[in-house]
């Protein structure tokens, strides 16, 4: 693999330091070795079938189709073994670790879905797991911690900086540094030095392919918009990665927080500039913005290279969204389709009623449901006085 392979347009590659450019060779290497064989891609493929449940279905949201005003489909990753997309990756890269001799595995996680999954195929395939979350998220993510925890998986509680998502990989970064020899960092987005963001776009990108055939046979046509959340990225590239060189139009729903001039939000491609973040170059938030989002799996300051390259040449609109707009969303998916959305996949949700407004009731709105809400009820509950 050439450097240039590494990046996207002006974005990606590796920026780390000098005894983390080994194990990334390694593991670059395997990837590009491992992933593509026949023998690998059964494997993974069957697992994907028996353990994680795919394929998943697509939804024809039909009460909400009407009160938006467009035909919303939601293709329904919430219905996943975990309840969220991360699992695909999850499966992807434990599998191509395993291949490579690796006996351990660590792992960043925000709203805890991604621990989650990498504790399952951790607990699965019979492999050491070590999990890094901020305070903050450990606090609002208590269930999913607990779920961590059951299945094995050692749970370290980030407290430096701002105890959140970013703070978490960066203690999982410096685990790998110490540990490079028996140890697989498994990345929960596609975000990070390479191969990273391109090894988590290939495993993510089932999501696309699958909903590229479900979408033409079930409307008949492909969607006139994709949408998805954005904070890491992986939902998003996932669903976009199958209609990249399609007539259709991507949006990408970031944490807007609090609102505009705020201070509060997490909203990188909308509101950053380019820098260096977690081994790659990408957009990034300054220091003086507070990171926030109302969903902790939104909340970090950066975004995948992919992404930051989509918005330089045109190919995503990338939008914030406020917190009382993904609230609203989240409530209105579940009382007219009872299905309780994620707080990140209702970020995409409000997105794409906003699209709505502006479409004909013809058009077709395909949304990525990257979670389910489980995770979010007891946080919901104090916010919408549900007790």
């Amino acid at each position: 693999m050439s450097r240039d392979d590494a990046r996207f347009g002006d974005f990606g590659g590796r920026h780390v330091p000098d005894p983390l450019e080994e194990p990334l060779d390694e593991l670059a290497q395997a990837f590009d070795e491992i992933h593509d064989t026949d023998r690998f891609r059964d494997r993974f493929q069957r697992t994907l079938r028996s353990f994680a449940g795919r394929p998943t279905p697509l939804f024809h949201a039909e009460r909400l189709s009407e009160a938006y005003g467009a035909q919303i489909y939601l293709k329904r990753e919430d219905l996943l073994h975990g309840g969220a997309h991360k699992i695909n990756n999850c499966l992807g890269q434990a599998l191509l670790a395993e291949e490579a001799g690796k006996t351990r595995l660590i792992a960043e996680t925000g709203a805890g879905q991604h621990g989650v999954a990498t504790a399952m195929v951790g607990a699965m395939l019979g492999l050491d797991t070590e999990i890094y979350m901020g305070k903050k998220d450990v606090e609002r993510q208590k269930m999913n911690v607990f779920r961590m925890r059951l299945m094995g998986a050692e749970v370290n509680e980030v407290t430096r900086g701002g105890a959140g998502l970013a703070d978490a990989v960066d203690a999982a970064l410096e685990d790998l540094a110490r540990n490079v020899a028996d140890t697989h960092y498994l990345v929960g987005s596609a975000v990070g030095p390479d191969p990273f963001p391109r090894m988590v776009r290939e495993f993510q990108s089932v999501i696309g392919r699958e909903a590229r055939d479900q979408i033409q046979e079930q409307a008949g046509q492909l969607p006139d918009a994709a949408v998805a959340c954005v904070g890491g990225g992986s939902n998003a590239i996932g669903l976009f990665h199958a209609f990249r060189d399609d007539d259709v139009a991507f949006y990408g729903a970031e944490g807007g927080g609090e609102g505009e001039g705020s201070g509060k939000h997490a909203a990188p491609l909308s509101e950053g500039a380019a820098g260096v973040k977690h081994g790659m170059k990408t957009r990034v938030l300054d220091d003086d913005t507070e990171v926030h989002s109302v969903s902790a799996g939104l909340d970090y300051p950066a975004v995948g290279p992919e992404h930051a390259m989509f918005r330089a040449v045109g190919r995503c609109d990338y939008r914030p969204v406020e917190d009382d707009a993904a609230l609203e969303a989240f409530r209105t998916l579940s009382e007219l389709e009872g299905i309780i959305p994620a707080l990140e996949s209702s970020h995409g949700l409000a997105l794409a009623k906003d699209l709505a407004a502006d479409m004909d009731e013809e058009d077709v709105i395909l949304v990525n449901l990257s979670g389910r809400g489980d995770k979010d009820m007891e946080q919901a509950a104090e916010m919408f006085d549900l007790g």
